[in-house]
């Protein structure tokens, strides 16, 4: 769900120790709240007699939700984040080694953990040479193994150094570029938009028809997060470019290279004239702009300085004769700048490109540089994270779904499936509900939503077919070779699909990763095991907690699919307008609205929330919290909801929303992510629930709080 991200961003554990009677004073029904007095106390809503906590216990308090972690002295009409999380937020640290930590990253570390645990366990195994079990084990094994690595110093990359050395013509440095071009680039599925490469590569369906695949090429180029970190001069972008010119000197030097000052200059000056051709972030999600379908004649003449011929020869693309370029006057300008700057300059921007992605194989020395600009200057991370970790996650990236299909075997029930399954079907059904009683939809729109509804796929926990990683070598002893065997290896997969049926059960997430994903091609939503645990899911939490966190999550995807994005697919996947014009005004207006709403949100004094850059996860959350309620309503079968810790149903749905929202972020990854990232904030995204009236219902924020909106100003979508 990050840019146009289909997929979710990413705590400690609390005890619980406040009381029920007063956390539940700040939870009023009805009354007004004095925000100089405080919230007043007010009496529970009727339902059914109490219910007892589950046995055995939630892993979060007596209901699934860490009543510890809330603060009742904040009341929900000014801050329901603060509310539900404020205690959390006091007592938790980031902890060295990351730039934010929050209820995704607790559980990334658990999984991490588990990970961790499979992958030792193949190292140990002796299993056949070749096996899947022998690779995990081997991959992990040479990434761990420092001493080697520094033994080895540099001289795996010195082949590389030398090829790009030995480029004298600007053919070759063409056929150079095509060689580094990788398959690192997704901008419906994953929302990844950038890459450090010149240019980005997807295969995935094509936007006019999804029957057949098509080749993508996406703008790249940078080494920075986003053109504005070059272009905009305001003092902290000033200093991280200034930051960024000793990085790529110091590396260029470890490497042995001489002049690196000169040689860093030239990087950066044609880094910094990349920038001035690309896209913004919000462009680049209009995918009415993006769908350009260029023949290779067309992609000679419109963007000339890049021999193309050499360039796709040696990208393994030769053979394609129709490209679809997602940016095309940034290609046009990157192409241009292949052919105007000096070639010595590329080499440069070559060489130093190739290092930096070389780093975490080499010795210590280029992991500590490394860090120490895009972990501590571009993120705000204080520590390194364990070599471990860092392994696990190189090994994932070469074998993910190697590991997921034991990670699936350990760790993911069946009866974990069945319940995800259910809570699909129910959400699914209150959606259907929800399109028949929209009362500004035609209802010739309507019934082009419900087909498209019907057809909607769903992948719970893992994909049903495992990928096949023979074709892999992983040679012990070799961690760079092995790293750049697994990028080519990705590569070619990409690469094969070219020219064969499209594969409309394929997953982009591996099991063992903590997120959610929409496929607007695919028509597909998709939940890795990882994130179906507390307090996203948990089997012993009470069901109103587990539908406002795993719920809203399985909400927001099924919305992603009815998005500002996904509403202009229909129900093949294909790029066409299923929507008569009246229906897609009132739509875009409502969209407008909300973007408005977001953009009004100031999380530093100086940077403000990008409305239209986050439009489609705002749609999603506040339509997705909506049908997921409408879900945990119909579960209850007409039943009243029970009272539990002095808590309605309504209120319980609504805090197990609010609690997957805890997060907290150092300034640099806070201000990057406002700036990159098609999320809002968590905060931001908990903050939702003013546009439904049924929070107003249960926590009774009411006029003059910060939050309350009158019923005419709440946006109201899907």
């Amino acid at each position: 769900m990050t840019s146009q991200n289909r997929r979710i961003p990413g705590a400690a554990r609390v005890v619980l120790t406040a009381s029920a009677s007063a956390l539940f004073a700040a939870c009023a029904t009805s009354a007004p709240m004095d925000k100089a007095a405080g919230p007043a106390p007010v009496t529970p809503p009727p339902a059914a007699t109490a219910t007892p906590a589950s046995s055995p216990k939630p892993t979060y308090g007596s209901f699934g939700v860490d009543t510890a972690g809330m603060d009742p002295s904040v009341a929900p009409g000014d801050s329901f984040y603060r509310f539900v999380n404020g205690k959390w937020l006091e007592k938790t640290e980031i902890p060295a080694d990351r730039p934010s930590y929050g209820m995704f990253t607790k559980l990334a570390e658990e999984a991490s953990l588990r990970t961790r645990a499979l992958i030792e366990e193949a190292a140990s195994a002796n299993a056949p040479e070749g096996s899947e079990v022998r690779k995990m084990g081997d991959a992990f094994a040479s990434f761990m193994d420092e001493a080697a690595i520094e033994a080895r110093g540099v001289s795996p990359l010195q082949p590389e150094l030398g090829r790009i050395a030995a480029i004298t013509t600007r053919r070759e440095l063409a056929a150079a570029l095509g060689d580094t071009l990788r398959a690192d680039v997704d901008p419906l599925n994953m929302g990844d938009v950038s890459t450090d490469r010149l240019l980005g590569l997807w295969v995935a369906e094509d936007l006019n028809d999804p029957s057949r695949y098509a080749a993508y090429l996406l703008q790249g180029g940078l080494g920075l997060p986003d053109r504005d970190y070059y272009l905009v001069d305001n003092p902290r972008f000033v200093e991280v470019r200034k930051q960024y010119q000793q990085y790529i000197a110091n590396l260029l030097r470890l490497a042995g290279l001489t002049d690196v000052e000169a040689r860093a200059r030239r990087v950066f000056e044609l880094e910094r004239d990349i920038a001035r051709v690309h896209w913004a972030q919000v462009d680049t999600q209009d995918v009415a702009k993006t769908n350009n379908p260029w023949s290779r004649e067309e992609l000679a003449r419109r963007a000339p300085g890049l021999d193309w011929d050499a360039y796709l020869g040696a990208a393994g693309l030769g053979q394609q004769r129709e490209l679809i370029i997602w940016q095309p006057s940034a290609v046009t300008g990157i192409a241009r700048l292949v052919g105007s700057a000096p070639v010595q300059a590329w080499k440069d921007y070559l060489a130093f490109h190739a290092i930096a992605r070389a780093s975490p194989f080499l010795p210590k020395a280029f992991v500590d540089e490394s860090f120490a600009f895009n972990g501590r200057v571009l993120s705000g991370a204080q520590q390194l994270r364990e070599r471990w970790k860092r392994g696990v996650d190189f090994t994932g990236e070469a074998l993910g779904e190697a590991i997921g299909k034991r990670y699936v075997e350990k760790y993911f029930p069946p009866e974990a499936k069945a319940e995800a399954d259910k809570m699909v079907r129910n959400i699914v059904a209150a959606f259907g509900q929800r399109i028949d009683s929209l009362a500004w939809m035609s209802p010739e729109t309507k019934a082009r939503a419900k087909e498209k509804l019907a057809t909607l796929q769903v992948g719970i926990g893992h994909p049903d077919r495992w990928r096949d990683y023979s074709a892999l070598e992983i040679v012990r002893g070799d961690a760079y070779g092995n790293a750049e065997r697994a990028s080519r290896f990705e590569y070619r997969r990409n690469l094969n699909k070219l020219g064969k049926p499209v594969d409309r059960s394929e997953w982009f997430m591996v099991p063992q990763l903590v997120n959610a994903l929409n496929s607007p091609q695919q028509n597909s939503i998709i939940f890795p095991a990882a994130i179906l645990q507390p307090p996203f899911f948990d089997p012993n939490a009470d069901p109103a907690v587990n539908y406002g966190g795993i719920g809203a999550v399985i909400g927001h995807e099924i919305i992603h699919s009815f998005d500002d994005l996904g509403a202009q697919f229909d129900a093949r996947g294909k790029l066409a307008n299923w929507w008569t014009k009246e229906d897609a005004d009132k739509f875009k207006a409502a969209g407008q609205a909300l973007a408005a709403q977001y953009s009004a949100y100031r999380p530093l004094p100086d940077v403000a929330v990008n409305g239209e850059l986050t439009l489609g996860e705002n749609i999603a959350d506040v339509a997705g919290v909506a049908i997921s309620y409408d879900a945990y309503r119909l579960s209850l079968g007409g039943r009243p909801a029970p009272v539990i810790d002095g808590f309605s149903g309504e209120q319980r749905f609504f805090l197990g929303f609010g609690q997957i929202w805890r997060n907290k972020y150092r300034e640099p990854t806070l201000r990057r992510i406002l700036l990159t990232d098609g999320h809002s904030p968590g905060e931001y995204r908990a903050s939702t629930v003013r546009n439904l009236d049924p929070w107003y219902q249960a926590f009774g924020a009411a006029p003059g709080q910060t939050l309350y909106l009158a019923p005419e100003q709440r946006v109201r979508i899907w």
